[in-house]
């Protein structure tokens, strides 16, 4: 079987990964119907060849039919999705971190990026972000839609990983708009990147700055709010 990465590609990601600090683990849910998933072949061979490259990381390939107990612990309900974990020992350090569908094209450096922030276990955000995720108090559900050709897309995403790495009240999930079609039409995805906040809430396009998308987690939540007391 050929391989995904090429020798050049593999030798920049090894020295990359020679900054790690903590291990890192990639849940990967597949399914054996190849109608259901086309592309869960392609997105193992890419996750086995990258995890390959340090000894932190470990790649863990799940049925989300058979394991549908352990998908249904890390919310994961679709194929290919992955999970990415830090981990202490035995102790699974789940941040809410997911992949949906193959980080193809571009995305591929979201997915090296994120190793590496789960790995040092340091979000990179500046400190009025990391005040507001501190004081949050209800969840906040963050759907970055991508592409493989779009260019500003990995920026995006990795953004919305860095907000669930540094608050535990925070889940990101990058998805991938022509895998999940359902879901991009569900939220009227008609470019990309597009940032869905709780399911509908609010919804950011394009690839903005910290401040930016705080302001819109901000007005989401009070959106919601709103609606519950009228609703109440």
């Amino acid at each position: 079987m050929a391989t995904m990465l090429d020798d050049n590609v593999r030798n920049q990601i090894t020295e990359m990964f020679a900054d790690m600090q903590y291990p890192v683990d990639v849940l990967l849910f597949v399914s054996d119907n190849k109608d259901r998933c086309q592309y869960c072949g392609e997105t193992a061979q890419l996750l086995e060849e990258v995890t390959a490259l340090s000894d932190l990381l470990q790649l863990q390939v799940y049925d989300l039919e058979k394991d549908a107990g352990l998908a249904g612990q890390y919310k994961v309900d679709g194929v290919p999705e992955f999970v990415l974990v830090g981990r202490d020992g035995d102790q699974v350090l789940d941040y809410g971190i997911h992949y949906k569908g193959i980080p193809g094209g571009h995305e591929f450096t979201s997915l090296v990026n994120d190793l590496l922030l789960i790995s040092r276990r340091d979000s990179n955000l500046n400190e009025e972000t990391r005040q507001f995720l501190r004081e949050l108090k209800e969840p906040v559900h963050l759907q970055v839609f991508v592409t493989p050709t779009c260019p500003h897309c990995p920026r995006a995403v990795v953004l919305a990983h860095q907000m669930a790495l540094e608050s535990p009240m925070v889940e990101a999930v990058m998805v991938e708009a022509m895998e999940f079609p359902e879901l991009a039409n569900r939220f009227d995805v008609s470019g990309v990147p597009q940032t869905t906040i709780n399911w509908g809430a609010g919804t950011v396009i394009g690839s903005v700055p910290e401040s930016h998308l705080v302001n819109e987690i901000r007005a989401a939540l009070q959106k919601t709010n709103r609606e519950i007391t009228k609703t109440n």
